[in-house]
């Protein structure tokens, strides 16, 4: 025998687990062709999978709601390894006008996390001293749609002055 033949694992037969030598192809009871003993492939294991792993399935459900901001990528990052320690899964994504090219590994990133994990979410980000979705400043557009409005025909009526004042003068 070589030297290979000896460091070379046996066979088995994968329906009944029976071990054969070297020499053999087929199981003599199934019929089956023989696999090598203990060499099943393993996928090697991706970031992807691992963050996979420590998500809890009871708080991946429903919705993504915002549960809070950073003030960088490096912040955000930071903020989603607390949550993910949990087994909260989230997403961050970049804030609504700094989508530009200038701010786009510098900008401020709002953390997104699935309905079912909101709330916990929320009580993790204030317990670290993260800013949570109710500490952030809320716009008058937010709240109250009908002063956006008003504020808009406001507009309109100024620039309908603004063009009968022109046409009296000019014309």
């Amino acid at each position: 025998m070589s030297s290979e033949d000896e460091r070379a694992e046996p066979l088995a037969c994968p329906t009944c687990a029976r071990k054969y030598p070297l020499t053999e192809r087929f199981c003599a009871d199934c019929e089956m062709p023989l696999v090598y003993v203990g060499r099943g492939e393993e996928e090697p294991i991706t970031e992807a999978h691992e963050r996979a792993r420590k998500v809890k399935p009871e708080f991946a459900g429903g919705e993504l709601v915002k549960v809070g901001f950073a003030q960088n990528q490096a912040e955000a990052q930071l903020i989603q390894g607390i949550l993910l320690e949990q087994g909260i899964p989230s997403v961050e994504r970049r804030s609504r006008g700094f989508d530009v090219p200038d701010f786009l590994a510098a900008g401020p990133r709002d953390i997104l996390v699935p309905a079912a994990g909101g709330e916990l979410a929320r009580e993790l980000l204030t317990e670290v001293g993260g800013t949570a979705e109710h500490d952030l400043p809320q716009g008058p557009t937010a709240e109250r749609p009908g002063r956006l409005l008003v504020g808009m025909l406001i507009a309109l009526a100024v620039a309908a002055a603004i063009v009968w004042v022109m046409s009296r003068f000019v014309g």
